[in-house]
């Protein structure tokens, strides 16, 4: 069964997100549990669409910029 879902280049693993977003894979488990990354379960075992992961990072990585400018006190980009 889960070497279906390691095929597939739209749902992606623990240990694949884990290795994507250089983290430990406890870490991607805290953050699915917290509902801090967009993730979904199959049984006992998190599933993370991959577009959904691009989708957060691209807020995350915005987020961070606006609150970087908002520090530095810059309000033009």
């Amino acid at each position: 069964m889960s070497s279906a879902f390691s095929s597939s280049k739209n749902v992606m693993t623990t240990r694949e997100i884990a290795s994507y977003l250089k983290i430990h894979p406890l870490t991607v488990m805290r953050y699915a549990r917290s509902g801090e990354i967009p993730a979904f379960k199959i049984g006992q075992r998190w599933r993370f669409y991959k577009k959904n992961i691009k989708k957060w990072l691209k807020g995350r990585i915005s987020l961070e910029d606006g609150l970087r400018k908002k520090r530095d006190g810059s309000i033009f980009g």
